[in-house]
């Protein structure tokens, strides 16, 4: 079972992360998928993605729970039924789960060039510290999506722009956290986020 990484940020919260190794079948026959889900993944013309949306299931039965826990909401947000907040992401090989008692957001992406291309999509106050001649430009830009991506599902608004409300504080790679803020309708939300960078992917997760 390839957990790749079980992370603590504090005793109300827990993050894992699978490395996906299996195939469909395997994945499929580790989990009990209710209707809608199994319609779901039968209908994904990507076996990437349905490999990713399989692991996701297994991650869940790794934390304790079953498909039929999760729902989502109208705006697209998991929701686990006993109340406790979930967060979750996959991208290629990997997915991710955060579950708290207080809300959160987590995003995994694969550290890519062509993030250049689109980060005037989604960077406007960072490029105050950016240098796009830095050998780390393209990690330091997939950091700042992943974390606006989990503030965005943290925050969960219709209407919320990654480059318009979403702010990320100056941060060194190394560190391994930053802060963030959203600001929105005239008012002011500070985040503690966490990161991590790992076979060339990054990770991280917006805690309330």
């Amino acid at each position: 079972m390839p957990l790749y990484k079980t992370i603590r940020p504090n005793s109300q919260t827990c993050v894992k992360i699978w490395h996906i190794e299996e195939s469909y079948d395997d994945l499929m026959a580790q989990i009990q998928l209710k209707p809608e889900s199994l319609k779901r993944v039968l209908g994904m013309k990507s076996t990437l993605h349905q490999r990713g949306f399989l692991s996701v299931r297994c991650l869940l039965k790794v934390f304790g729970y079953e498909d039929e826990d999760l729902f989502y909401d109208t705006f697209g947000k998991p929701h686990l039924k006993d109340g406790k907040y979930i967060s979750i992401s996959h991208s290629f090989i990997y997915s991710a789960i955060v579950i708290s008692d207080s809300a959160v957001g987590i995003d995994i992406e694969k550290q890519r060039e062509k993030i250049r291309i689109i980060a005037h999509k989604f960077v406007d106050y960072e490029y105050d510290y950016l240098q796009s001649e830095d050998e780390d430009y393209v990690n330091k830009l997939t950091n700042i999506w992943c974390v606006k991506e989990s503030l965005y599902k943290l925050f969960a608004t219709p209407g919320l722009s990654f480059k318009r409300h979403c702010l990320v504080i100056p941060f060194m790679l190394q560190d391994e956290t930053t802060t963030a803020w959203i600001i929105y309708k005239n008012k002011k939300y500070r985040y503690h986020i966490d990161f991590l960078e790992f076979e060339g992917f990054t990770c991280a997760y917006a805690l309330s």
